[in-house]
């Protein structure tokens, strides 16, 4: 028996792991079926039967990435702290995450947007943003803010923390490390979220 003709215990899982290696270390244009199945020990054929073809992969490591990504922001959510206190500890962890996995990062926004995105994928990178809203509309209700459009405010507070990500995983932030340029874009999204 060869070594391409075991029985894998889950293959799915173990190629996806190998995936998410590939993305996050080298970037997604160093993806491959045929690779991955090498490094495996298991057919092409094999892979084939959990991904149907390259994209197929990379949907699955930005289902994974959007999983990975929500749990996080879930938690900094969920502390039990001010709205403001959960703000910032949500805008770190998505800065984090960013810092940690740029590439995945990338290759998550990029397969939410292509054609071939699986409703999976679709659903998954779109929890996120309601749980931003919910949470200012509690910090409205709460008279931490005061009373307005929480999807417009969300909308603002996430263009400032992805752009703060943006200027990390880029390598614009000079001297300033990530976590000081996230308190500030923190600090100052609230009060003017505060004050309007």
């Amino acid at each position: 028996m060869t070594g391409r003709t075991y029985h894998h215990g889950n293959l799915r899982a173990d190629l996806l792991a190998r995936a998410w290696d590939v993305v996050d270390a080298d970037g997604v244009e160093d993806l491959s079926l045929r690779r991955l199945a090498r490094d495996a020990g298991v057919s092409h054929g094999a892979s084939a039967r959990h991904f149907r073809d390259r994209q197929a992969l990379i949907d699955a490591v930005a289902v994974e990435g959007f999983s990975r990504l929500n749990s996080a922001l879930t938690d900094a959510v969920d502390l039990p702290e001010s709205y403001a206190e959960r703000f910032s500890a949500a805008a770190h962890a998505y800065v984090r995450f960013a810092v940690q996995h740029p590439r995945v990062l990338r290759t998550m926004y990029a397969a939410k947007h292509h054609p071939a995105a699986s409703p999976e994928l679709v659903t998954v990178s779109h929890v996120a943003m309601p749980a931003l809203v919910a949470l200012i509309a509690a910090a409205q209700s709460a008279g931490e803010l005061p009373a307005g459009e929480a999807e417009e405010a969300a909308l603002v507070a996430f263009a400032a923390v992805h752009g703060v990500a943006s200027l990390a995983t880029d390598d614009l932030l000079g001297e300033v490390p990530w976590e000081d340029a996230t308190a500030a874009a923190v600090a100052t999204v609230w009060l003017g979220l505060a004050s309007r």
